[in-house]
């Protein structure tokens, strides 16, 4: 008996296997290194499979314009977990109805659940498989954004863009599950010297404890259209106004150059062209006040032989009549451009 006692008490008692214990892989996108007895391209079977043909279907919906936010996770419960989905349809449900108390339709259309953003926890070597035979999306980006982080992986899928909807829903997740404040030295220490110390009864098993998670979510990138944006620019499109505002900015830019084509020329036949004109009556004006001073103008050709042409149809008129034209016959016409002309026949 007391042999027994004695082996109970050197009985080895194992760690509590939490999150920080249990095997995590990042999202690898890298081809393996083939091996022999093995045939490629690798094919799942059984729930693998399934999982490999759901992911496809959620990366295909990405070309369609809807984005998927890639998210990392640790110390989820599935509580919280389903906390978390309630939070993200909740804020989903009140964008809708602001959207439809903004334009006040009497039948607006229903909110489905294909509206709803959907939140699937993935398993990553399976989705890495996924993205690897998914055509059309930058492998290099990929790996950049995931940068080998291991871990818990999720994904949201979004119905088609709604940039508007994409900044509700992540100001819900941050609400929803805060930012972990990074531990203190202090508390660093303590953890280091806790599991370095000795147990307080020796010999005895070590009484269970459930430590007190405190979740955190990270948002790791996003693909739109086949596009790989990383949080900042994740953040930028969550920026913008709803497509229907992107199209209307979109057309007045490109009619923006007709429409002022058309300002600057009626301005020009109005009153710029009036002032153009008026500019040069008053030059002709101080050529002709040189000139009667005794200086030598500079005179246009082309106005020269328009005043000559002048000239020489009042004689033909005249010459018709029967009558004898003389050094008088032409055109007096005083405040305007003929009438600088005068000078210059008269010479």
């Amino acid at each position: 008996m007391f042999a027994r006692r004695a082996a109970s008490t050197n009985r080895l008692s194992l760690p509590q296997v939490t999150s920080t214990t249990r095997r995590a892989y990042a999202i690898s996108v890298k081809e393996h290194i083939p091996l022999e007895g093995k045939a490629y391209p690798r094919v799942f079977t059984g729930k693998k499979n399934f999982q490999y043909n759901w992911y496809t279907r959620i990366l295909s919906s990405t070309h369609n314009g809807s984005p998927l936010i890639i998210l990392h996770h640790e110390d989820f419960s599935a509580n919280r977990l389903k906390k978390l989905r309630s939070d993200i349809a909740t804020a989903a449900r009140k964008y809708y109805d602001a959207q439809i108390r903004k334009a006040s339709l009497d039948s607006p259309k229903p909110i489905t659940d294909a509206d709803i953003p959907t939140l699937t926890v993935i398993r990553t070597s399976v989705f890495g498989a996924a993205l690897r035979a998914h055509s059309g999306i930058n492998l290099q980006d990929v790996e950049k954004m995931v940068n080998n982080t291991p871990g818990n992986y999720a994904v949201l899928q979004f119905p088609p863009l709604d940039p508007p909807l994409l900044s509700a829903v992540l100001r819900a997740m941050d609400r929803s599950v805060p930012p972990r404040p990074p531990k203190s030295p202090e508390q660093i220490a303590k953890e280091e010297a806790a599991k370095k110390a000795d147990p307080e009864q020796p010999g005895r098993r070590v009484k269970r404890s459930r430590p007190e998670l405190v979740p955190d979510l990270k948002v790791i990138g996003a693909l739109i259209e086949g596009k790989v944006f990383l949080p900042q620019g994740l953040k930028d499109v969550a920026e913008l106004p709803t497509l229907d505002t992107l199209r209307a900015q979109i057309i007045g830019l490109l009619s923006a150059p007709g429409a002022q084509i058309a300002g600057v020329l009626g301005q020009a036949a109005g009153g710029q062209l009036a002032r153009t004109l008026e500019g040069l009556k008053k030059a002709l004006e101080e050529e002709q006040s040189e000139s009667l001073r005794g200086r030598t103008p500079i005179c246009n050709a082309s106005l020269l032989g328009h005043l000559g042409r002048v000239r020489s149809d009042c004689i033909n008129a005249k010459e018709s009549r029967g009558l004898k034209p003389n050094a008088y016959d032409r055109p007096r016409l005083k405040g305007d451009i003929l009438g600088l002309g005068e000078y210059f026949m008269s010479n």
